[in-house]
């Protein structure tokens, strides 16, 4: 939850500035409908008891469609930063069986329940790339306490440079009120 509300400030931090995300908001995205999907099963994975060995299947398929999603989209600034974060936590998730393996540390920091019946995160026995699992930690009784990873950083970073790209400020005019201008008094 902590990454989506990073991610959530970032997209409305440029209308606190008054300025206008309109490079995010006006852009024409590329099958929009698999980011929504990802972010809907990711949701799914967490919160809903699903049968064994089916959970860990489609938290890698949420991060294929994301990534698939990036690809796409790739030309769009921070795209291609966020997409290295979601494949940095997705190859991570794949090869240890459909869980982003987290340091003990942060689990303990956070305040996190080990016991959960499936956790997208947590503390694995042998793990493959330990330090690209969630070795951060967002430490309780903060809000949102949570762990976090490399990418999850990368994924942040590349939501923030995607949401001020192309910004301006309210009421300024912007390139095709410019150009509209520059052609009416040629």
């Amino acid at each position: 939850m902590l990454v989506v509300t990073l991610c959530v400030l970032a997209v409305v931090s440029p209308l606190a500035a008054l300025r206008w995300p309109a490079g995010l908001l006006l852009h024409r995205w590329k099958w929009p409908a698999l980011v929504w999907a990802a972010l809907a099963l990711q949701i799914v994975v967490v919160e809903v008891a699903l049968p064994r060995g089916f959970a860990p299947v489609l938290h890698v398929l949420t991060y294929a469609a994301a990534f698939a999603f990036l690809w796409l989209n790739r030309r769009v600034r921070g795209a291609l930063i966020v997409g290295v974060g979601a494949a940095l936590n997705g190859i991570t998730i794949a090869l240890n069986g459909g869980t982003l393996p987290a340091s003990r540390a942060a689990v303990e920091a956070a305040g996190i329940d080990p016991d959960i019946a499936f956790a997208n995160s947590a503390v694995l026995e042998n793990p493959v790339l330990p330090w690209l699992g969630d070795v951060f930690a967002w430490p309780a009784p903060l809000p949102f306490a949570n762990t976090f990873s490399v990418g999850d950083v990368l994924i942040v970073v590349g939501v923030w440079i995607a949401a001020w790209s192309g910004t301006r400020r309210f009421g300024a005019r912007g390139p095709s009120d410019a150009a509209r201008t520059k052609a009416q008094s040629v």
